[in-house]
């Protein structure tokens, strides 16, 4: 059965070989990027006549329109993968003052997903892209009130959106699915070369794991746990993740934040 399934940041990196591989078996796959032109070049190369979508993941009032965009045009998706991210920037504040990695990473991945849920069946399926790199997350950074290197920042985003994966399957126990995925460390991807100088392993490591989660059964029963597939397996996310007056925290947060853009 073929499904209709949203890859965010799909003009390059895992996004766009994850989008090839599922538009090649045959599925629908809407892309989502920044720029035109690279949209333009990304739906050539996924070939078939692939539906695109540019926002700014960094506005997260972009974000909400991208979402009623979407749904202007589709009743139904059956799977949402929150796949675009940033690690470094020339400009790592966005021009409401909070952290751009804690902005594309987390909040908007958040903000798309709740206006997305609608027109999510309950056997659906919502994909975040985690990573092995998690830390504690510095409420105040969060908020914007202090800064954060970008490894640090990059961390905790990705700690954040690992936290807020397991708190929404609490809250949805009939579907669809959520659930977090580290896709492989120091994979081949822009950000990658970019972040660390190396070229990176091969991105159908990545590509292979983001299929798996969106379709195959072994990721049926997974909502709210972690996938890290630097070890092949489900494991527990950094520690923090358990603690709930972190978890709380954060939570608490990442809800004050996205709200103008979640009633938009």
């Amino acid at each position: 059965m073929t499904k209709t399934i949203l890859i965010t940041g799909a003009t390059d990196g895992i996004g766009l070989l994850t989008a090839q591989t599922l538009a090649a078996d045959g599925h629908t796959v809407l892309l989502h990027g920044r720029s035109d032109e690279k949209l333009e070049a990304a739906a050539q190369e996924v070939g078939g006549s692939p539906e695109t979508y540019r926002a700014d993941l960094s506005d997260l009032d972009e974000v909400a329109s991208l979402a009623q965009e979407i749904r202007a045009r589709h009743e139904r998706l059956d799977v949402l993968i929150n796949n675009a991210g940033v690690l470094k920037a020339p400009q790592t504040r966005t021009q409401t003052g909070l952290d751009l990695r804690f902005v594309v990473n987390t909040l908007a991945p958040w903000v798309l997903t709740q206006h997305l849920l609608p027109i999510l069946p309950k056997d659906g399926r919502v994909v975040n892209l985690s990573s092995a790199a998690q830390a504690p997350v510095d409420i105040a950074a969060l908020r914007g009130e202090r800064g954060l290197d970008d490894m640090g920042a990059y961390a905790q985003s990705k700690l954040a959106i690992t936290i807020w994966t397991q708190q929404i399957a609490r809250a949805h126990p009939d579907g669809p699915v959520f659930v977090a995925v580290n896709p492989g460390s120091l994979l081949a991807s822009k950000m990658v070369k970019e972040g660390f100088g190396v070229a990176g392993n091969d991105l159908s490591i990545g590509a292979d794991i983001l299929r798996r989660a969106a379709l195959s059964e072994d990721f049926a029963a997974a909502s709210g746990r972690y996938f890290d597939n630097d070890n092949g397996r489900f494991a527990p996310p950094h520690q923090a993740a358990a603690n709930p007056d972190h978890v709380s925290e954060v939570m608490a947060a990442i809800r004050e934040l996205a709200e103008p853009a979640d009633r938009a």
